[in-house]
This record gives C-alpha cells, structure tokens and sequence, in this order.
C-alpha cells in the first residue's frame, strides 16, 4: 500500500510539473512577447486574451464532459500532450507570423490552439488529478503544488532567454511537452471495480446543474471575483516591467520574482488544505477572494519596483487557498460524478465568458486611463462582489466521508 501511494502520489506531481513547465515556457512572458516582440497596443492585447478566452470557453464544456464520461482514462491527456510537444513549431512558424501580418487570423487560430493545448486543458488534468487522488488517497493540494514548481523553475528560466531570444522558450515548451506524454505512462489505474462504480455521466446530468441554485451562487462568485482578478493579472507584467529603469531589466526581473512567488505557492499548496479544512470551503474562498482584492487595490496605489514586487508575492497565497477551496467546495455541494463537469463549467468557463466580454474593454482602460486608475476601479468591482458572495455561498461543512477524501495526503 504504501508503495503504490508513492506511485500515485509522485506520477501525479511530476504529470502537474511537466505541464506546468510547458505552459509557463509558452504564457508566463506571454504578454510581454504580444507587447515588446509583437509591438500589440493595450486594446490588441486584449483581443487576444479575449479570443483566448472565447476558444477555451468553447471547448471546456466538451473537455468537462468527456472526461467525466471516460472518468480516469487517460486518452484525452495523451491528446493534450501531442499539442504540447508541437507549441514550438506552432508559435515560431505559424502564430506569430499571422500575429503581425494578419492579426484577426492569428488571434482566432492561436486561441483554438492555446485554448485545446492549455486554456481548456488545466481545468481537465486538476479535475482528473483530483479524482485519480480520492480513489489512491493523495491529497490533490500536495500533487498541485508540485504545478507550482514547475511554473516557478519555467519561469526563472524564460525571464532570462527571453532577453536572448523569445523563441527559445517556445523550443523549450514542446521539449517539456515531451516530457509530460512519457509521464502519462506513470500514472496509476483506476481502483474502481465493476461493483462499485456509478453509472456514467449523460447529458441530462450535466443540463440538471443549471437548474441548482447552488451552481449558480457558486458561478456568481466565480464571475465577479475571480474572473476580474484574471483579467486585472493578464497585462500586469507589462505594468510591472515599465516600473523598471528598462524594459529588459523589468522583463528579468519579472521572471526571477514570478519564479519566488511560485514557490511560495508551492509551499502554500502544502498547508492551503489544512486551512480550508479548518475554515470550511465557503471559507476559504471568501479568503483567496479577499486577497485578491488586496492586491488588485494595492496595485493602483503603489508605483515603486520594491512595493509593486511585494504586491505581486500576494499571488502566492491567493491561488492554492481558491483551489483547494473551489475542490472542496464541490465535493461538499455536488454529486462528485460531475466534478470534472462542474469545475470547468462553474469555475473555468464561467471565467472565460467573462474574459471575453470585457478584456479588450479593459484593455482600452489601460490605454485611456492608465494601469493605477484602473486597478482601483476593478479592484473595487471585486470588493463590492466578494462582499455579495458571502450572503450568497453555501455554508455546508465536509462530511466526515468527504474530509476523508479530501484531508488524506503524502
């Protein structure tokens, strides 16, 4: 028993550390590449995002529902990683150049393409991890944190090579692309037996959730306050690197910072379970949406190299408290069968419906306003709907069976 948890518990850290290496070559400096090497304006910046979220909007839904219907088989994620190994090419000889000579083509291609590769496909490999951890007993915060590490060591990396040539992060992402299909051959199989297992999920089970309340508390929540800190975080590195004497010193540092909040983060992942355990799910995340708004309003007043990296280290907090929170959130209020379903619908889809509707509009509030005035401005949108989500949340408390799943670990 033991040696199959260790088998479980580090084929899924390394699956979430090749992942997120990849993703964080391709996207971690992704906005400083569409404004420094692409020469995109705040309001084309937007576009992009925009698109981004539109094409993953799409194809979540159809992510949640197959793998909710294949549960813990992994055909999907072996699909994932083929578009992984393939973000190089892609990037240098097909999405830039449409980038810059045919910009509308470029954004709807690169969307489909990040949104399949990355966008959609996160919310399918937390969901399927975390089902994979309740049926081997693997706590998923403590195989999530080790995402974090990875996005972390991409990063410290790429804030350097991007200065030599943007390029190499992309060679990069698709040799850790590589890397995350091998791991695929680790991961356990399921212990379900025929005798236990529920039937599958259908589509009249996904179309019922509409007709929850519940569902549509949680949606409220996620749409008016973490969907805005998304998009407040989308061109924050452009801010944060004009605060610096130059561009390519603020770039540099950028990536030595972003790789020291990710490992805070990680070390966050570690503890953010026994947090949300103590406060409850509703709890935690009233708290990661609290801290989101500090740091969306702290960044409209601070202007200094010094404060604005203190204010960005918030990050490392916020994130593993929201994510552990939203799992044990669902595991609470939900049938678990549709917990892939519903943390794409409720969580990511919700998140890009709103990204799309409003990142070019603010990305223009850059442009016309300036990144302070607009921070506060979203920062107080976020405070006035974290304050309505605590009226609106459930505040039910895990069940002894569900603490059991959800508080056992490595």
């Amino acid at each position: 028993m033991k040696c199959q948890l260790n088998s479980a518990y580090w084929s899924s850290a390394i699956t979430f550390f090749s992942f997120f290496l990849t993703w964080s070559f391709c996207y971690s400096l992704f906005p400083l590449w569409l404004n420094q090497t692409l020469a995109l304006t705040g309001k084309e910046t937007g576009v992009v995002f925009a698109t981004n979220a539109l094409a993953a909007l799409i194809i979540m839904p159809v992510y949640g529902i197959l793998q909710d219907r294949l549960g813990t088989g992994k055909q999907l994620l072996f699909m994932l990683g083929l578009l992984m190994a393939g973000v190089g090419p892609f990037f240098i000889l097909i999405y830039q150049p449409l980038l810059t000579s045919f910009f509308i083509v470029g954004a709807i291609v690169g969307a489909l393409y990040n949104a399949l590769t990355f966008g959609a496909a996160v919310g399918t490999l937390e969901a399927y991890i975390e089902r994979l951890g309740r049926q081997h007993d693997v706590e998923f915060g403590k195989a999530r944190l080790w995402g974090s590490l990875g996005w972390a060591c991409a990063t410290f990396v790429a804030g350097v090579t991007f200065n030599i040539n943007p390029k190499l992060n992309f060679v990069l992402a698709s040799a850790t692309g590589v890397g995350f299909i091998l791991c695929l051959f680790w991961l356990p199989a399921s212990t379900k037996t025929p005798r236990t297992k529920k039937k599958k999920v259908g589509v009249s089970d996904v179309l019922s959730l509409f007709s929850q309340s519940r569902f549509w508390r949680l949606s409220l929540y996620v749409m008016g306050v973490s969907c805005l800190y998304q998009i407040y975080d989308q061109q924050f590195p452009i801010y944060f690197s004009s605060l610096f004497p130059t561009p390519e010193e603020g770039n540099r540092f950028y990536g030595y910072l972003n790789s020291l909040q990710v490992f805070i983060e990680a070390g966050m992942m570690f503890i953010a379970p026994f947090i949300v355990n103590k406060i409850g799910p509703k709890n935690g995340l009233l708290l990661s949406g609290a801290i989101m708004a500090l740091r969306m309003l702290a960044s409209g007043v601070v202007a200094d190299p010094v404060s604005i990296s203190l204010v960005k280290l918030l990050h490392a907090l916020e994130l593993p408290i929201l994510l552990v929170a939203i799992f044990k959130y669902i595991a609470v209020n939900f049938d678990t069968r549709l917990s892939a379903t519903i943390y794409l619908i409720g969580f990511h889809v919700f998140t890009q419906v709103v990204t799309t509707l409003l990142s070019s509009v603010i990305g223009e509030l850059y442009d016309d306003l300036g990144f302070a005035d607009t921070y506060l401005l979203l920062g107080t949108v976020v405070t006035a709907n974290l304050i309505f989500s605590f009226w609106i949340l459930e505040n039910n408390k895990p069940k002894n069976d569900v603490a059991a799943r959800t508080t056992g670990g490595y």
